[in-house]
């Protein structure tokens, strides 16, 4: 099966394709389900809130908290808060968005792992449809699916 081709089958039907299993990845299976993921905000906004936390933190410390001058130096030495910044920026970022994957994946311990067919990890391609959604369109998915040189097409609950 061209899964490129069932995607646009089923998409020109106006079905709407809940999730797409896949052996390996696919990048033009995520391209063709116009997804857009605002993950890259989420990092920039955790990245921009750890510099000013970073920054205000250092500068609170060293210049109005407890000033100390060794050695004449002024204590606001900005060029000496580059690099815990940078150190601190990719930690919060790597670790909000380590957060923010998993509460949007509903990911947490213990929970059972969903794979709808076994072998999609194997050989096959699987497409997910909420029946919900299909309506009765459920033979109207299927002639489609088969059109695009589907091998198989089931109904199954989960």
């Amino acid at each position: 099966m061209d899964l490129l081709a069932g995607i646009e089958a089923t998409q020109s039907k106006n079905f709407t394709i809940d999730e797409i299993y896949t052996p390996y990845p696919v990048m033009e299976a995520i391209d063709a389900l116009k997804r857009k993921s605002r993950f890259t905000i989420a990092a920039f906004i955790y990245g921009a809130a750890a510099v000013i936390g970073v920054l205000s933190f250092l500068y609170w410390t060293s210049v109005i908290d407890w000033p100390i001058n060794y050695g004449g130096k002024p204590t606001n030495a900005f060029p000496s808060f580059i690099i815990i910044t940078l150190v601190l920026t990719i930690l919060t970022v790597t670790l909000g968005s380590l957060f923010t994957f998993s509460l949007r994946a509903k990911i947490y311990p213990g929970k059972k792992y969903f794979l709808p067919d076994e072998r999609a990890t194997d050989e096959k391609f699987v497409m997910l449809f909420d029946k919900k959604t299909a309506g009765a369109g459920y033979e109207a998915i299927a002639a489609a699916m088969k059109a695009s040189g589907a091998s198989e097409v089931y109904e199954k609950e989960f």
